[in-house]
């Protein structure tokens, strides 16, 4: 499977259900939750929702409003070290498990969250 060929099985509502289950995980997260600041969560969301539709084959609604990814900038002011790298992918996979997609779709993001968690990195050895 391609990831162009993602959009196109799960569709926004998907990527919405995703998102969704994962942010509702974060806010009483003893390690995540401290780093979202508490009244932007819904923009948090929208803007994993808008970066995932995108880099998966949907429409360019995350370029348009906020142009180039740049991840690793905007994850710059964050303190992600491993422990956090390893939380977010934990909440991650329990939101894929919730979204139920079919297996070849699960496979894919799980191992795009993974690689994308660990390059977002930028506190080594914590």
């Amino acid at each position: 499977m391609e990831e162009h060929e993602v959009y196109p099985i799960i569709g926004s509502e998907g990527f919405a259900r995703l998102v969704a289950a994962f942010y509702r995980q974060v806010p009483g997260d003893d390690l995540l939750g401290p780093m979202y600041p508490a009244d932007d969560f819904p923009g948090a969301e929208q803007r994993l929702r808008d970066f995932l539709i995108y880099r998966f084959g949907g429409p360019p609604l995350y370029i348009e409003q906020r142009g180039h990814p740049r991840l690793r900038m905007r994850h710059a002011p964050f303190p992600i070290g491993q422990g956090a790298r390893d939380r977010w992918v934990q909440l991650m996979d329990r939101a894929l498990d919730e979204a139920a997609f079919p297996a070849d779709v699960q496979q894919l993001l799980r191992a795009f969250f993974g690689a994308m968690a660990t390059f977002l990195v930028n506190r080594p050895g914590h």
